[in-house]
């Protein structure tokens, strides 16, 4: 039997996006994002949900560009800052210790130390409620060279980590499983 909860923001797993843009003077500045994932494969973008509240917020709509940095798990303390503090008041890239990386794709910084970055280009607004949904267009996915298995990343050496909103808590990404697109066919 299901416990009913009512109408909650609850998905598992939750990413841990760390958002990069531009303010009005171009200074770089990064929001911690768990309201995001995938959300189409041709053309390639990912989609993002921000509050208009946000520094972000006005920053990616003056700018029409993104990045979302994937962290590692030795940089949680920095994510974590990411998320507790606007840019407004705040150089997170000064008090953090992190780099700022202009992109030579969009008009948006990516962080220097994060293994893996989406570089993308702001293609769709949706006003939900209190959220705004932005749609970017994937135009460049950059991977640390360490982070490879053969030709593809290796989730084992990125070790990203998820959020959980129930908790609040943040949690490492576990072993392998299965193979996807191949076990089901045990059925």
């Amino acid at each position: 039997m299901k416990k009913s909860l009512g109408a909650h923001t609850i998905v598992y797993p939750s990413p841990v996006f760390i958002i990069g843009s531009y303010d009005q003077a171009g200074k770089p500045n990064a929001m911690a994002v768990a309201w995001g994932g995938i959300c189409c494969s041709k053309p390639p973008c990912v989609a993002i949900s921000l509050r208009k509240a946000t520094y972000s917020y006005g920053n990616i709509m003056a700018r029409k560009a993104f990045t979302v940095n994937i962290p590692s798990e030795k940089l949680i303390i920095q994510s974590d800052y990411f998320g507790m503090v606007s840019g407004r008041d705040e150089n997170k890239f000064e008090k953090s210790g992190l780099t700022a990386v202009r992109s030579e794709l969009v008009d948006a910084p990516y962080i220097a130390e994060f293994p893996l970055v989406l570089e993308c280009t702001c293609i769709h607004t949706h006003e939900i409620g209190l959220h705004t949904q932005f749609i970017g267009e994937i135009l460049d996915v950059k991977v640390e060279e360490t982070m490879f298995d053969g030709d593809q990343p290796d989730i084992q050496k990125i070790k990203p980590f998820i959020y959980d909103m129930t908790s609040s808590s943040y949690y490492g990404i576990g072993q392998k499983l299965a193979l996807s697109f191949s076990i089901g066919k045990e059925i």
